[in-house]
Parts: C-alpha cells; sequence; structure tokens
C-alpha cells in the first residue's frame, strides 16, 4: 500500500500512523461504515466507489464501507445495503479496493445482520429473526425466534461474508452490535431465552463468541477483524455499562478480535439514532466520551470512537488524552473529504466545517453545504479554473449567494457581492437562532473567510439597482436574493 505520512514523532496526534494487526495506517482518522445508498443493487458501484475514493484521495487513514451490508438473504431493510451473500460482489468489491489502496488509504467493511431490524415487506421476502419475539420499534418487526439451525446458518453466513471482503483485497472487516443481531443476543431487552444463549452475560456473548471465532477462521491470522461495540444503551432495561465490559473482556479473552469501535446507546428509533448513535447539533460535541474513556481504560485491544467528533479540535482532544486510539470523523468528511488533506498541508482553517444537522443521515450522505459529496461523479470536488475570467456581480449574501460567489471565483472570475443587509448569512442567520442549532452559522462563517481569501468584493447594506449592476459592466449576474414567505392561503 501506498504510504504517506508524516513521521511518527509529529507533533499533531492525528497525523501519526498506527498500525492494527500488520496493518499500517498511515494516520489516525477514519470514515467509520454507514448507508451511503450509493449501491447499485447491493453492489458498490462507481458512484459507491467514488465517494470512498475522494475521501482517500484527501489523505484519510481508512475509510469503512457497508454500513450494515448484509450477510444474509433475511437481513435487508428493503433497499441500500451492500449485498455480501454471494461472490457476485467480489469484483466490484476487488476494484474498490484497488483504486482506495492507490490513493494511500486502508479499507474495511462493515458485515452485519440486521436481526429483528429486518423487513420481512422487501428483498427476499423473508421473516425477520432474533433471539427472542420481541418486536421492533423503529420497524414494526415481529420477528421469529431464531432455532439453533438459524444460528448455526447465520454465524456461517458471516464467515462467507469476511472471506468474501479478504478475497477481494479489502484489509478488513468489523460487526456490528448496537441494535442489529449480535446485539440483540447481548441485550436483556431483547434476548428473552432461556436456553445457552439467554439469561447470565456469558451466555447472551455466547453467539458473538462463536460469530468472532468463524469469522476469523475463514479469514486467518493476516487480516483485520473489529467489532462495532456498544458500552452503554443506557437506561434501565439494557445493556449496562459493567456487563458491556465485562462481555468486552470476553471478547478480548477469545483473541479473534482486533479493534472495539465503540458506540453508546441504542438505535431502534429515528430520535434514539440522532441521540445516541449519531449524535447531532442538539447534542454536545461528542457527548459521551467519559463513557469511551471509561472503556478505554478497562481493556486492552485499540479503540476507535465516532461519535459527533465534528471538528479537529476534539478530535486532537481524544487522541491526546488517550481516551481513544483512533477517531471516526464521518460526518466531518462527508462536509469535506479533503480534511486532513488541508490539516497536512496547514489549511486547517479552510477545512469546510460539519455542523451537525443531520441532513446526511436522512439524504443519503448529502451534506447540507456540500453539494459535491456522493455526486463525485457528475459534480466533483475540484472546480476547474475558467480559461475565460469575467466579470461577475452576485445579488444577495444568503447561502446561495455566498456560494454562488465562491464558486465564481474559484473559477477565476473577478467578483462582487451586493447585500442589501449589514451582515451576511441571510435565512441561516433566522434558523441559528433557535435553540440547538447554532451550528449553522459554520455554513455563513466559513463561506465568509473563503470570499476573504478569494478576493471578493463584498458590499453590504446596498441596494442593487438595475442602473447598479449595468454601470458594473458585468458578464455574469447571478440574483441570489431568496423568495418571499407564501402566506396569503394560511388562516390565523
Amino acid at each position: 500500500m501506498q504510504m504517506f505520512a508524516p513521521d511518527a514523532r509529529s507533533a499533531d496526534p492525528l497525523l501519526r500512523p498506527f498500525s492494527l494487526r500488520g496493518l499500517d495506517l498511515r494516520n489516525r482518522i477514519v470514515s467509520t461504515s454507514h448507508a451511503s445508498m450509493l449501491d447499485d443493487g447491493g453492489m458498490p458501484g462507481e458512484r459507491y466507489q467514488a465517494y470512498h475514493e475522494e475521501k482517500a484521495r484527501g489523505g484519510i487513514g481508512m475509510t469503512m464501507i457497508g454500513g450494515s451490508a448484509m450477510i444474509s438473504r433475511d437481513s435487508s431493510w428493503g433497499g441500500g445495503q451492500l449485498n455480501l451473500t454471494d461472490d457476485a460482489v467480489i469484483p466490484h468489491l476487488a476494484a474498490m479496493a484497488d483504486r482506495i489502496h492507490a490513493q494511500g488509504a486502508a479499507i474495511m467493511c462493515q458485515i452485519s445482520h440486521l436481526g429483528r431490524r429486518a423487513t420481512a415487506l422487501g428483498g427476499a421476502w423473508l421473516p425477520a429473526i432474533a433471539p427472542s419475539r420481541v418486536r421492533e420499534t423503529r420497524t414494526r418487526s415481529f420477528p421469529k425466534e431464531m432455532d439453533r439451525a438459524d444460528i448455526d446458518r447465520v454465524i456461517a453466513d458471516f464467515a462467507a461474508a469476511a472471506r468474501r471482503c479478504q478475497e477481494a483485497g479489502l484489509d478488513g472487516v468489523e460487526t456490528l452490535t448496537g441494535g442489529h443481531l449480535i446485539g440483540q443476543f447481548l441485550s436483556p431487552r431483547t434476548n428473552r431465552r432461556s436456553d445457552g444463549f439467554g439469561g447470565s452475560a456469558a451466555n447472551r456473548a455466547r453467539f458473538a463468541l462463536m460469530v468472532h471465532e468463524a469469522v476469523r477462521r475463514a479469514v486467518g491470522d493476516d487480516f483485520v477483524v473489529g467489532i462495532r461495540y456498544v458500552v452503554d444503551e443506557g437506561g434501565t432495561d439494557g445493556l449496562t455499562a459493567d456487563e458491556a465490559l465485562e462481555i468486552a473482556r470476553m471478547i478480548q479473552a477469545e483473541g479473534h478480535v482486533d479493534l472495539f469501535d465503540c458506540i453508546y446507546g441504542r438505535m431502534d428509533s429515528d430520535l434514539l439514532l440522532t441521540e445516541d448513535n449519531m449524535p447531532g447539533m442538539f447534542q454536545p460535541q461528542a457527548p459521551y466520551l467519559s463513557h469511551i474513556r471509561a472503556f478505554r481504560q478497562a481493556v486492552s485491544l485499540p479503540v476507535l470512537h465516532a461519535g459527533g467528533i465534528r471538528d479537529v479540535a476534539t478530535a486532537r482532544h481524544v487522541l491526546r488524552d488517550g481516551i481513544a486510539d483512533l477517531v471516526g470523523m464521518t460526518r466531518a468528511h462527508i462536509a469535506d473529504p479533503h480534511l486532513v488533506a488541508k490539516i497536512a498541508a496547514g489549511d486547517e482553517d479552510r477545512i469546510r466545517p460539519c455542523v451537525g444537522a443531520s441532513y446526511c443521515l436522512y439524504r443519503k450522505a448529502h451534506c447540507v453545504h456540500n453539494p459535491a459529496t456522493t455526486r463525485e461523479t457528475t459534480l466533483g470536488h475540484a472546480i476547474p479554473r475558467s480559461p475565460a475570467p469575467r466579470r461577475a456581480i452576485v445579488v444577495g449574501g444568503g447561502p446561495a449567494g455566498m456560494e454562488a460567489a465562491r464558486v465564481l471565483a474559484e473559477r477565476g472570475h473577478r467578483v462582487t457581492l451586493i447585500e442589501a443587509a449589514a451582515r451576511l448569512g441571510g435565512q441561516i442567520l433566522v434558523a441559528a437562532k433557535a435553540p440547538g442549532r447554532r451550528d449553522l452559522l459554520g455554513i455563513i462563517d466559513w463561506r465568509r473567510s473563503e470570499l476573504g481569501r478569494l478576493g471578493v468584493d463584498v458590499r453590504l447594506n446596498t441596494w442593487a439597482e438595475a442602473a447598479d449592476i449595468l454601470a458594473e459592466a458585468p458578464d455574469i449576474v447571478v440574483v441570489a436574493t431568496g423568495g418571499i414567505p407564501d402566506l396569503d392561503w394560511l388562516g390565523g
């Protein structure tokens, strides 16, 4: 693998190399697995590959793909997952691994079974299965309680999926606990069994231990195996921090796992997803670091954490204080896939900030203020220079006008931005006043900084009359003055 790295003595902990079972990462910044919905019928095609390749080009240490990649035909939520159930996926994964490695980054895939989160109303139209017949909140599934044949089949499916990833040239896989099948066995909320897979923590851990033993047997010793692990489900009836740690030590003692990718909380409702697993702007930055710190101090395996780490300063704090060994900045990379390259180049102030809007969570990994992300095949992140620079006037200093002015200036045009108000920002200034929405100002602050860097002539407190615009002899005029709310049809 091509390696770019400041040496191990780098003063910046984010840029120091890290090794996992012989896999050398050029730095400690990771994009964790998520469902981008960019697959082509379950295969990682061109759009999927280009999306992750851009992060690798931008200097990331490792990108993790999959986002609940299905290992069994009864693990579908209806579309949008990678399908690892047969060998047809191997050539696609191999092409992707080559592209990521060519950019100097590592690549792992999350392999999972949804258990009771699966739907019976799509995919193969198979019933959802689970440790016990406990209805799933988010999908409303009534699962079939797994018998031993189901258990053995799913374990074999995990091993087969891991083998396919290894054959394709990926660097590793990770399983997933949380609200997925392995986590459903671990949690007393969802595991009501009275056989050898239920009851005590040791019994509830048996399925997880069997899965990882089978995976390790399938891939051998020279392949990274991680587990995305819930360190505490929160509440009173779920997996507690003490039991989660007890089970983690069992997993660690077996020797089949190389990395804990630690998360907090539950995911069986949209609210819990945005509060716990993927905390948005209404949560404090990185709200679960104290839980991760306590877990890290009690285990010997490396720990990765991704949970609301949206800025570089927080990421450095996580590493410098020994809270985790690797940091997941997944949504930060959706906002700016070149984040690491900008750090290395000394352009940290030019990183497009993640504002935690969670738009990416419900809009197929689209970013609320980076339209190029997920559109790499049609839009791209590099703005080409114009062969013939022109004179451009942009009327309106809201987010649309600021972006138009920024792109025009990046293309080499001479740009003037005219805004009637005393401040740039438009409706974002109003939105940011709502409780928990202050971080939206990052959309405006970043663009204001970029306009200054690019030399855009910004005129505030200025009305743009037709004669004034024509007096500038522009070649291009962009009117971005927004709209007027259509309230006439509303009573009250």
